[in-house]
């Protein structure tokens, strides 16, 4: 008989809060583990905070022996990326557990009933609710510090996947490249001739709130165009642009944002990095209060030598003409001045050729690999049938 016990929990704060720490508490010796910001996983799991719930719905999991907690999952469903593709996925996220395969093999169990419930045929994950979210476990780099925007995994959750008969759904890999001491002359060369062709500009803001104003709709609507067609990617809804205006730029260094427009104004390129608040996470364990907020502020103004590149996006109608030139030719020497000496790429499909084509440049390695792993989800075997 298993002395496993795997229950569902309420959407609550506190219910919640204890859910999420247990990441935290399982990582605690680990020097490779970024926290997440609690306060942002908790309003994530919450149908009030997360405008991801207009289309999508989802449910968490504890296991417990003894009492005590010793795995999470988060079966979620979103309509709009099953519609867009045409499956019938349950996704998985927040998968985390003990080494033992009791535990794992309770959690996926739970996770794939709930899916089965609702008439899904297929298990995928971890995945987030959507793109936006952490998604992709580690199966290469257990070495090497995360980022704020990436899940972290002990090296034996791989083997449980597999054990549990997962197969490769898609892998992500990152990169780690050194700042330059100056702008590649060719990064220089390609941004002048690709201004003067299409009569670019790099713009600059000294202003959160004018950049919100002027271009924080513009920012999101670029991400739904230029992203369209990529994996798990579905539109952002106007509510979540609303919640993502609010929720990010308020707390970017404008050093470190690039807008690229056209001769009218309109936006066709962003570079959107920020200064890597790793170290500050693990330092604050995630919490804000009472001093975490010390280290994410000092992080901010940029007190690392790192910068995470958050997200590139070019209009589709600009794409493979040289416009990311122009945008590392603005970022550059603004990561000279501020110090940093690497940026993180942070995940990119495998198999998007373009995006990681804008690092040649560089001097890179490719020090991180994750995965979306996939299983069918078994049918339920009638009572007739069990011998």
């Amino acid at each position: 008989m298993s002395s496993v016990f795997v229950h569902p929990i309420a959407p609550s704060t506190d219910q919640l809060r204890q859910y999420v720490h247990f990441a935290i508490d399982h990582y605690k010796d680990n020097p490779c583990y970024v926290p997440p910001l609690v306060i942002d996983d908790i309003a994530t799991l919450s149908p009030d905070k997360n405008p991801a719930y207009e289309f999508c719905e989802a449910q968490s999991f504890i296991a417990l022996r003894n009492g005590e907690i010793v795995g999470t999952v988060t079966a979620i469903i979103n309509r709009a990326a099953n519609e867009k593709e045409n499956r019938k996925v349950c996704r998985f996220g927040f998968l985390e557990f003990i080494d033992d395969p009791e535990v794992s093999a309770a959690l996926i169990a739970a996770a794939e009933a709930w899916g089965r419930e609702k008439g899904m045929t297929e298990l995928v994950g971890p995945l987030g609710f959507t793109d936006l979210d952490r998604e992709g476990m580690l199966v290469e780099g257990f070495d090497e510090v995360g980022t704020m925007a990436t899940i972290y995994n002990y090296p034996y959750y791989v083997r449980h996947m597999e054990d549990m008969g997962f197969e490769k759904e898609a892998d992500w890999v990152e990169y780690r490249m050194t700042v330059p001491s100056e702008v590649p002359e060719k990064h220089l060369r390609i941004a002048d001739i690709i201004a003067r062709k299409y009569g670019l500009q790099t713009i600059k803001f000294t202003s959160r709130k004018k950049i919100k104003e002027q271009y924080g709709q513009a920012i999101f609507d670029l991400v739904n165009e230029a992203y369209s067609e990529l994996y798990g990617f579905t539109r952002l809804t106007p509510r979540q642009i609303d919640h993502y205006i609010k929720q990010y730029l308020g707390i970017l260094r404008l050093e470190d944002v690039c807008l690229v427009v056209d001769s009218a104004g309109e936006l066709v390129a962003i570079g959107i990095s920020m200064p890597s608040l790793s170290r500050a996470l693990q330092k604050s364990r995630g919490r804000f209060l009472p001093f975490g907020w010390w280290h994410l502020l000092n992080a901010i103004r940029g007190k690392t030598d790192v910068v995470d590149l958050l997200l590139v996006a070019v209009k589709p109608s600009y794409q493979s003409k040289g416009v990311n030139a122009l945008i590392f030719a603005d970022l550059i020497p603004a990561y000279i001045k501020n110090g940093y000496r690497y940026a993180e790429s942070n995940p990119e499909l495998e198999v998007n050729d373009n995006v990681q084509k804008q690092w040649e440049y560089f001097e890179r390695r490719q020090h991180r690999r994750r995965r979306a792993w996939r299983r069918p989800i078994a049918r339920e075997i009638p009572e007739a049938e069990i011998i």
